[in-house]
């Protein structure tokens, strides 16, 4: 009988998801994010979500917010709108310029 383990190998890479999903994401990101982190994500109940306010922050562990939430804060788990690599996908884009 085999068995299997799921194991991080290290960071989650951000995989590009496909043009309509990033829309999804932009909108949910945009925003449910937003009620919480400002509308243009310059802050609000929660920090700023803008490049130079998450440029000294582990992209690993932004991912992790997003996916798993922060127990005990507002921030909830979003896992069951996105998977792990499409919340690194999110974070990718908000430690760049995050898309309009």
């Amino acid at each position: 009988m085999a068995t299997a383990s799921i194991v991080s190998a290290g960071p989650t890479l951000a995989v590009e998801p496909d043009a309509v999903r990033q829309k999804e994401l932009v909108h949910l990101v945009r925003q449910d994010c937003g009620s919480c982190h400002g509308m243009t994500l310059k802050g609000g109940l929660g920090p700023a979500l803008l490049p130079e306010t998450l440029r000294d922050k582990p992209a690993e562990g932004l991912a992790a917010t997003i996916y798993y939430g922060r127990p005990g804060t507002p921030m909830p788990p979003w896992k069951q709108f996105m998977s792990e690599a499409e919340a690194a996908w999110i974070v990718d884009k908000l430690m760049t310029e995050f898309p309009q």
